[in-house]
Order: C-alpha cells, then sequence, then structure tokens
C-alpha cells in the first residue's frame, strides 16, 4: 500500500506540474463583451477555433423545440454568399475542417487549419462567414427538416430513444432541459425561416460569445482573429437565466417494446458544471458506476449474476441540475431482478459510501488517465470552450488533478448522500415483460 501511494503521489505530481507548463490559458474580452480563451502552442503548424454561444436546446420552447439544434446546423449550409457546396470545397481547398458541438446549454461551431498564412486566411474567411452570415435559405431549411423528421420517426421506434426520452420527460417535466435536442415532429414541422432567423439574432450575439483559440499564432494574431469572427455578429448579450430544477416526483414507466432486452434507465437531478460537490460526485461516481470493470454496479449486476452485459452511471454537469443517470440492458424475463439489485447497489453506495481501497484505486484511474484526455490540441480546445463557457478559473485544468487527489471517503459518502435520493429517483423500463 506505501508503494501504491509513493506511485499515486509520483503520478500526482507530474500530472500537474505537465499541465501547467504546457497550458498557460491567456484570457481578455474584446470591447463588444466577447470572451476569448487563448493558448500559443508552436508545436504544430495547426490553428483551433471555437466559437460557442448560448444557444443550446434549452433556449427552445415547447412549441418550437428543435430550432436551436437547426439553426446551429444551417450555420454552414449557406453563409456570406457562398453555398454550401463552396463551403465544403473552399475548406477542403485547404485541408481546413469544420465542426460543431451542441448540448442543452450551448451551441458551438470549430474550425481546423492550418496556420500557414493562405490555408488560414481563406479557412477563417469562410468560418467567419459561417458564424456571422448564415443565410438559412428556405429551400435548404426544408431539405434539413424533412432529414430530421425522418430521423426522428425511426429514432422514436428504438428501445434506446424511447427510454431516454420518456425518462428526460419524468426527470425535468416542463423545465426546458426536459426538450428533446433534436426537436418533435411536430415542433420541427412548424419550423420557418424567419424562427431560426430570429433565434440567431437574439442568441447568436457578441456580447454572449466565448471564443476559444489554440495553435500555431501569436497573442496579437489571436486578438485579430477573434475580432475578425465577431465584428458583424449582432450586438448585446441574451439573458442566462434558466429555472431551478427541482427534484421529480419519484415513478416507474413500463413500455412495451418487441426488442428482446428490456433497456432500464433510472435518473435523479445530479450537479452544476460549478457545483461544490464536482470532485467528490465525479471520484465516487467512478466508484459507483462510472469506471467499468472495476465499477460496483458492473461487479455486481454482471461479474456476480450475469444481469447484464454492462451497466453504467454518470453525471453529465449543466449549467443547472443536469442529470444522474444509471442505465442496463438486460434478457426482459430478468428486468425484475436486475432493477431491484441496481436499486440495492446505489442504496448502500450512498449510505456506506465508499472503502478506502476503492477510493485510492478511483482516483489513481481518474489522475492516471487525465493526460490523455488533453493529449491533443482539439481535446484542450473543447476544455478551452468549456472553462470560458462556465466562467471556470483558467487554472481548472491544472487544478484537476489536485482537487481529485484531495478527495476523502467521508466527502464522497457526505455528498451523495446530501445529493442522491434513492427512493426519489425516476425509472423507465422499455421492453418490460407483458402482464399476464
Amino acid at each position: 500500500m506505501h508503494v501504491m501511494r509513493f506511485m499515486f503521489f509520483l503520478l500526482l505530481s507530474c500530472c500537474s506540474q505537465w499541465v501547467s507548463a504546457t497550458l498557460p490559458i491567456q484570457h481578455w474580452q474584446t470591447p463588444a463583451g466577447t470572451q476569448v480563451y487563448f493558448i500559443e502552442s508552436r508545436d504544430l503548424p495547426i490553428l483551433d477555433v471555437s466559437v460557442d454561444f448560448n444557444a443550446g436546446s434549452s433556449t427552445d420552447t415547447a412549441d418550437k423545440s428543435g430550432r436551436a439544434g437547426l439553426s446551429l446546423h444551417l450555420l454552414s449550409l449557406g453563409a456570406g454568399g457562398l453555398t454550401e457546396d463552396q463551403i465544403a470545397k473552399g475548406l477542403a481547398d485547404v485541408g481546413a475542417q469544420l465542426g460543431a458541438h451542441f448540448d442543452q446549454d450551448r451551441a458551438g461551431v470549430t474550425l481546423r487549419t492550418l496556420s500557414s498564412a493562405r490555408e488560414r486566411r481563406q479557412a477563417l474567411d469562410i468560418f467567419g462567414r459561417v458564424v456571422q452570415r448564415p443565410e438559412f435559405a428556405g429551400d435548404v431549411l426544408e431539405r434539413e427538416k424533412a432529414r430530421v423528421i425522418a430521423g426522428l420517426k425511426e429514432a422514436d421506434t428504438k428501445p434506446g430513444t424511447i427510454a431516454d426520452r420518456a425518462l428526460m420527460k419524468m426527470l425535468y417535466g416542463n423545465h426546458p432541459y426536459g426538450l428533446r435536442g433534436s426537436g418533435e415532429v411536430g415542433s420541427v414541422s412548424g419550423l420557418q425561416r424567419d424562427d431560426l432567423a430570429d433565434f440567431y439574432r437574439t442568441r447568436y450575439t457578441a456580447g454572449g460569445a466565448v471564443i476559444a483559440i489554440m495553435g500555431d499564432v501569436s497573442r496579437a494574431e489571436a486578438a485579430a482573429i477573434a475580432e475578425s469572427l465577431t465584428k458583424e455578429l449582432p450586438q448585446g448579450k441574451p439573458a442566462d437565466v434558466l429555472p431551478e430544477v427541482i427534484a421529480p416526483v419519484p415513478s416507474v414507466q413500463k413500455i412495451a417494446h418487441p426488442a428482446t432486452q428490456s433497456h432500464i434507465v433510472l435518473a435523479y437531478p445530479g450537479l452544476q458544471r460549478v457545483d461544490p460537490d464536482y470532485f467528490p460526485l465525479l471520484v465516487g461516481n467512478h466508484i459507483l458506476g462510472g469506471g467499468g470493470f472495476t465499477s460496483r454496479l458492473m461487479e455486481e449486476i454482471r461479474q456476480k449474476r450475469g444481469l447484464a452485459y454492462s451497466v453504467h452511471s454518470h453525471f453529465a454537469p449543466l449549467r443547472e441540475k443536469g442529470p444522474f443517470e444509471i442505465g442496463l440492458q438486460t434478457r426482459k424475463e430478468q428486468s425484475d431482478e436486475a432493477l431491484v439489485l441496481t436499486r440495492k447497489v446505489l442504496a448502500d453506495f450512498v449510505v456506506g459510501g465508499p472503502t478506502e481501497k476503492e477510493l485510492v484505486e478511483a482516483k489513481q484511474n481518474i489522475i492516471g488517465s487525465f493526460p490523455l484526455r488533453i493529449d491533443s490540441n482539439k481535446k484542450i480546445i473543447g476544455f478551452l470552450a468549456m472553462i470560458g463557457f462556465y466562467n471556470l478559473p483558467l487554472t481548472y485544468l491544472e487544478d484537476y488533478v489536485k482537487a481529485v487527489e484531495r478527495v476523502t471517503v467521508p466527502q464522497v459518502k457526505d455528498a451523495f448522500q446530501r445529493r442522491i435520493n434513492p427512493e426519489g429517483m425516476v425509472t423507465v423500463v422499455v421492453g418490460a415483460v407483458a402482464p399476464k
């Protein structure tokens, strides 16, 4: 045990020094109010840029669910006088890649390009048009609406999708986090060009934008890039108000489905991105169900009893309380037994907490794998965008392993007892055994 602890602290020291030495984050605000986060990295002739907005699915309303996702998707399908084919060809011509990310809180677009002058200039010109001058062409919108609706209809036949949708409705009720990011067939069908254009004007604003830049450019060049990507954005800053997430009414919903296996999911309101319990819950969840084959849920449900091939638990931190979920699949005739056991493992963990041995091993796994989470510019800029959007400390990556190391058994036990009520969870079983 002494050797294990020595290696653990040596690993912790190496991780902390590596992160601190390689990721000096610079931060400033443009005159229009855009927050800019920058890491200069000269190792590769690559530039990565991310622009995030407070325009996630929680900014939709029930009658216009899917609007935020479609608005983001259509940014690159015609902008600034360029068709979607011209945008795609212009980026491919210089080897640049456009990407996007979307969740309940935020919508973002990303660019990866070579940092050499011609390639960078052309890629940033196209990227600037996409971010600042989307056209939301009517014919493109109708085509993409049809594509989304077809996808929704297909997804709604699959047990996993059915379970997830029912779970989120039970967990969040009328809260915006309960809205489906891709929308519903009825709401998407009714969306018009003006819906997307109005949404863009109010949500894609300079004052609400967060820009992350990493790569082979100087601070002055990064500042010029940030200015070029925001000078034509609508001015102002959208309201960030979201209602508080309240605990749901505990209930179980069983849904018939012809699938051979039952899909079982349980949920409870989890934690916010800036939650003071973040690290005790993170480490505790690794022990409970987030650590793969070493987790308690996997040991009890798969290894000892063979009730499921895999079972997992996870927290999804958001601006307000994102979901804490447990999920598994099992044969229909075993679904009741598997659900009872899952609840027991969770309840026992909440009451008793982890052992010291489990805690040490979990912290070793989390800290040991952390360098792999930031071993490329693409991964780092994802963290950089998150730090900016949620206004986390600039030392977040440096502090991460230190915060994990400081977690104690009493902290994990206390956090789970205060934050997770096993008796208050909502549960969905899709593919339940039909009553006789």
